[in-house]
């Protein structure tokens, strides 16, 4: 018995053996094979549960069956910050304050991680630019909370654009003089919006799959200085089909199981269709195509929720408009495209851009939906699935002091900020002030005197080293009340397998971005052992230093032109940083790159507001806050405009209690329930909030809904929801109200 009962063991434990190493071989082909991730299924988990478990009980390197598969996190937050009595940050244009709600803002984060567990971090928020305060402020939050696992050189935060957010969230002087100061309830919703949508894709992270799809959008932007395009050699525009660049770039994540975590875009587009006459905070075009992607994807969810995150993030969009119809005399109706953009009639303050739409609503409304509609359809179809190691490189740089070297003989050098006449001319987007043309390449006595009495004379130094540029503010030699521009700067990028992400710290128009992003290719596909890279520009990255154009665009000093503070070699010195930066991490060697000069990050006490305290708020006679001023009518149609007028507060007192919230809902009554469910809120877009300021601390708002077309018929009711702000003991008491409108009705 016991010889036969010996035999059998050692049967079964072959038996077994051989089975376990067919089941593990099995295990490891299903998973490296490709696989649709529409048809990934629950193996798939259980799959890669058995590889962490052997890989963490080893302590050998991770396997090939780990490396296919990323951890990926996505998360949104609201940013809004004030709606109201403050600047709008885009235009510089002093009149255009906030006075209301178009749609709120979000930080949309998404974290990558490898199996080393190497990550990064990008962010794309709803606002016109990071600025450095924000940066440092965000990363000194995220150092407290996650120590160094997110840091200056693996967290990217990016800017849509749009040009309709609040302002006030910067230290340098040139932007806090048009932001009416440093405003802290206006960074402190930025940085609390962007840390917790990182929180949240930090602890969302799960095993997922990154997958890349590109193509064209066409009638979304145009070029807003063609004439600065042509500049370009004849050789170089001839290899592109446009003087814009049309490709929208679109990463796909999804889980193990094919279900959506997000999708992240790059394309290059001004968020302008929201014109300067608007006094609406706004999200704008990119803002509305997200809106777009994340309703249909968190179906049954109020705009804001839901888990599904969609962000469209900027690219090269220094030269491009959303305004397809292009510049035209607003008192003649003709074109006027010319190399200053100037009427007969009029002059410059008369070209402006518009369209396609015909108001700035319904032209965001179409360009976003457009850009919606593409990303939608890449989505839909992407099958190129992203492999491989994720790295990154970092430094800080003195943009001022940048020797470049053209070759072994010739070489050139930025220049200490500056800001040229063309600057003070707007765009065709927004025009300027005071009849400054664009194209401008000589100085005038009179705005010369004006500048060296009140600011000071350039010196001879920065006079050449910006020609032919004739300067209005030689902002890099203006110190008081502190530096008008930064020196220090980030360059940073990316790396996902073969995919790059260029983060820059500017608005790079069409052909400077298509030449960083070649520089970028090259480096990364001949130095290392990477191939067929895909690079895409980032824009409005980690500090605002304004326009980069090509050496040959700023010779005829259009707007960009003289917005290209650091002198005609920016873009050459930014091409030289970028490529030591790939060429780093091609040849793996990120830890030998200086780290450069760490910014300064001046403190709340040396950063003034000139924005005044809202006075206490009061009522007319015999009214309370929330009370109906101007009700609705019994009935309305779809399509029609529900309006209803409340007694309000100052919206800026509500700006820390609303973030996340909203300040109106539109509701429905449910006939089987008996509840009010809310339909709409003011992140919605058929919903609009209009702040009316009256003397001496009285105001109203006014909630419009635009009633759409898919809505369903039945009982509505609209609220409105605010804080008044009181004294008690001097000391400033911000107490919330409400107020709701008589039911009505909705027919077809």
């Amino acid at each position: 018995m016991g010889s036969k009962c010996t035999t059998l063991e050692i049967v079964l434990s072959v038996l077994f053996t051989l089975m376990t190493l067919v089941a593990v071989a099995f295990i490891a082909l299903f998973l490296v094979n490709d696989v649709e991730p529409s048809v990934v299924g629950q193996s798939d988990n259980r799959a890669l549960k058995l590889t962490t478990q052997l890989s963490s009980s080893q302590s050998s390197k991770p396997t090939e069956v780990l490396q296919s598969y990323y951890q990926i996190g996505a998360g949104r937050a609201d940013c809004t910050g004030p709606i109201a009595d403050l600047p709008l940050m885009g235009y510089a244009n002093p009149e255009q304050t906030a006075a209301g709600l178009h749609n709120r803002l979000y930080s949309r984060a998404f974290i990558v991680a490898d199996p080393s567990n190497k990550r990064v971090v990008f962010v794309s928020a709803d606002i016109g630019m990071v600025s450095q305060k924000l940066r440092l402020e965000v990363l000194k939050r995220l150092k407290s909370k996650y120590r160094d696992l997110y840091r200056q050189d693996n967290v990217v935060l990016s800017g849509t654009h749009t040009h309709s957010g609040p302002a006030g969230y910067f230290q340098y002087t040139l932007c806090l003089i048009t932001s009416k100061g440093y405003i802290k309830p206006s960074i402190n919703a930025l940085i609390n919006g962007i840390v917790k949508s990182i929180d949240i894709a930090h602890k969302n992270m799960k095993a997922g799959r990154i997958f890349i799809n590109k193509g064209n959008v066409e009638g979304c932007n145009i070029n807003r200085s063609p004439y600065s395009y042509l500049q370009n050699s004849a050789g170089e525009r001839a290899r592109y089909k446009s003087n814009t660049d049309k490709e929208l770039v679109l990463l796909k994540m999804v889980d193990l199981d094919g279900h959506g975590i997000g999708t992240l875009s790059w394309f290059a587009v001004h968020p302008v269709s929201m014109n300067n006459t608007n006094h609406l905070v706004s999200s704008d075009n990119m803002g509305y195509a997200s809106y777009l992607f994340e309703q249909e994807k968190n179906a049954g969810d109020l705009p804001g929720q839901g888990p599904f995150v969609a962000a469209f993030a900027s690219s090269n969009l220094g030269d491009v408009s959303s305004n397809t119809w292009g510049p035209h005399c607003v008192n003649t109706g003709e074109m006027c495209d010319n190399p200053d953009s100037t009427c007969p009639i009029g002059g410059p303050s008369m070209c402006m851009s518009a369209g396609p739409g015909r108001d700035m609503f319904e032209s965001t409304a179409i360009i976003g939906r457009r850009i919606y509609d593409k990303a939608k359809e890449l989505s839909r179809t992407a099958t190129r699935e992203i492999r491989g190691p994720i790295n990154f490189a970092h430094q800080w740089v003195n943009m001022t002091d940048v020797t470049v070297q053209f070759n072994s003989t010739h070489t050139g050098q930025t220049c200490k900020p500056a800001l040229g006449y063309s600057f003070a001319a707007g765009t065709t987007d927004g025009v300027g002030a005071f009849n400054f043309t664009q194209g401008t390449v000589e100085g005038d006595p009179f705005w010369d005197s004006i500048r060296d009495m009140l600011l000071g004379k350039p010196s001879n130094e920065t006079q050449d080293c910006h020609h032919p540029k004739p300067i209005l503010f030689s902002t890099g030699e203006m110190m008081k009340p502190l530096p008008w521009h930064p020196e220090i700067v980030d360059v940073q990028i990316l790396t996902l397998g073969t995919f790059a992400i260029a983060a820059v710290p500017g608005e790079f128009t069409t052909m400077s971005g298509r030449r960083l992003r070649e520089a970028v290719k090259h480096v990364l596909e001949s130095t290392g052992s990477l191939k067929d890279v895909d690079v895409v520009v980032s824009g409005l990255c980690n500090v605002y230093t304004h326009y980069i154009t090509t050496y040959e665009e700023y010779q005829v000093q259009r707007y960009e032109a003289a917005s290209t503070i650091y002198g005609p070699h920016t873009l050459s010195a930014y091409i030289q940083l970028f490529k030591g930066l790939a060429k780093a991490i091609a040849e793996n060697s990120v830890d030998q790159l200086p780290k450069g000069p760490e910014p300064p990050n001046f403190s709340d006490k040396k950063l003034t507001s000139l924005l005044f305290p809202n006075p206490v708020d009061k009522t007319p006679f015999n009214t309370s806050f929330g009370d109906v001023l101007m009700d609705v009518q019994q009935s309305y149609r779809l399509g029609d405009v529900a309006e209803v007028k409340f007694v309000s507060g100052n919206p800026r007192n509500s700006v820390t209690s609303m973030a996340g919230g909203t300040f109106l809902t539109v509701e429905k009554y449910e006939n089987v329930t008996g509840n009010w469910v809310v339909m709409s809120n003011d992140a919605s877009w058929d919903t609009r909030l209009y702040w009316n300021k009256a003397p001496k601390g009285y105001s109203n708002v006014t909630v419009a809904w635009y009633i759409p077309h898919t809505a369903e018929t039945g009982t509505y009711k609209i609220r409105h929801f605010g804080h008044c702000k009181t004294l008690q003991l001097l000391k400033p008491v911000f107490t919330p109200y409400e107020g709701v409108s008589s039911p009505f009705e909705v027919r077809k």
